[in-house]
C-alpha cells in the first residue's frame, strides 16, 4: 500500500465518523475541557494542573520564560505560576498536551523521532507566532500562541496511525502531493487529503473556528501584504521556522528579503533579533 492510499482509507473513515484518538488524549481533554468552563475556579485550575506533571512542568517553565517573566522573578510552584500566565495561555497548554499526546506511545524508534522533530516544529512556529502577533499582524498574542500550538495537530493524528499503516511515515512522497499514476485524476492530492484530516481533528477537538480558519489558510498558503490576519501570522511563522515538519520536509520556505518586504518599515530581520530570546525561551518552555 502507498502512503496515499493509506490516507484515502483514514479519510474515508473519517468521513463515516470514525475518528478515534489515543487514550492518553482523553485525561489531557478532561483537563482542557475543565480549564475552558468560565467558572473554573483558580483552586480547581492549579489542582488540575497539578495532577498532570508534564503540564506542571510545562506551566511553571512558561511562567518563568522572557515572554512572561519580565520581573525576572523566577517562581517555583503551579498556583503563583497560573497567575503570572493567565488562563488563556494555560488553556493554550493544556491544548499543547492534548496535541503531543495525540501521537500515542511511540512503538518505534523512527516514531519517537518523527514526534519529537513534529514537536520540536510545531513549538517554534508557535513562539513565532506569538511574537509576530504582537510585532507584525497586530492579532492577539495567546491566540496566535494557541494556533500555532494547534496547526500540526493532523500530523500527530496520523503517528498515531503510522502502527496501522507504516506507510504514513514515508515523507518523501508528501512533498510531490501528486495523485499515483494509475488512480482516478480527478481524486484529491494527498496534501488536500492531509489538510482536510487536519480540519477534521481540529474540529472534533472543539478548536474554536477562527483558529480552523487560520490553519485552513495555510493550504491556500497566500500570504497578504503586509500580513494582518490570524492565517497570514501563522503562514509567516510556519515560513520562518527554520525546522522543518519532519512530515513535510519538502516546504519551500520564504526568502526573507521577499517576507522583509511584506513587513514595512521595521524589517523582519530586527524583530526577529530582537525578539530572539523571547522565542527560545518559549520554545524550551513548550518542550514536552
Amino acid at each position: 500500500m502507498s502512503r496515499y492510499e493509506a490516507l484515502q482509507r483514514i479519510a474515508t473513515q473519517v468521513a463515516e465518523g470514525e475518528l478515534s484518538f489515543p487514550t492518553s488524549v482523553a485525561v489531557a481533554m478532561k483537563i482542557r475541557n475543565a480549564l475552558e468552563d468560565p467558572e473554573c475556579h483558580i483552586d480547581t485550575a492549579v489542582r488540575l494542573v497539578q495532577a498532570e506533571p508534564l503540564l506542571s512542568a510545562r506551566v511553571v517553565a512558561m511562567a518563568n520564560s522572557v515572554a512572561y517573566n519580565r520581573s525576572g522573578r523566577e517562581i517555583g510552584d503551579v498556583r503563583t505560576a497560573v497567575t503570572r500566565i493567565g488562563f488563556a495561555t494555560l488553556r493554550s497548554l493544556a491544548m499543547a498536551l492534548v496535541a503531543r499526546q495525540m501521537a500515542g506511545a511511540p512503538a518505534s524508534a523512527v516514531q519517537q523521532r518523527i514526534a519529537a522533530q513534529l514537536w520540536a516544529h510545531t513549538a517554534h512556529v508557535a513562539a513565532l507566532a506569538r511574537v509576530l502577533a504582537r510585532r507584525v499582524s497586530g492579532q492577539d498574542a495567546e491566540t496566535a500562541l494557541f494556533a500555532g500550538l494547534v496547526h500540526e495537530v493532523g500530523s500527530f493524528y496520523l503517528l498515531s496511525r503510522s502502527g496501522e499503516y507504516p506507510e504514513l511515515l514515508h515523507a518523501e512522497t508528501v512533498a510531490q502531493s501528486i495523485v499515483p499514476e494509475g488512480d482516478d485524476p480527478f481524486d484529491e492530492p494527498a496534501s488536500v487529503i492531509e489538510h482536510a484530516l487536519t480540519l477534521a481533528v481540529l474540529r472534533r477537538l472543539g478548536v474554536p473556528e477562527g483558529v480552523v480558519h487560520a490553519v485552513q489558510g495555510l493550504a491556500a498558503g497566500y500570504l497578504a501584504m503586509p500580513p494582518r490576519s490570524l492565517a497570514d501570522t501563522l503562514l509567516l511563522a510556519t515560513q520562518l521556522c527554520p525546522l522543518p515538519s519532519p512530515l513535510h520536509p519538502a516546504e519551500a520556505r520564504a526568502a526573507d528579503g521577499a517576507l522583509e518586504l511584506l513587513v514595512g518599515a521595521d524589517t523582519l530581520t530586527a524583530i526577529l533579533d530582537e525578539s530572539a530570546a523571547e522565542v527560545a525561551s518559549l520554545t524550551q518552555a513548550l518542550s514536552f
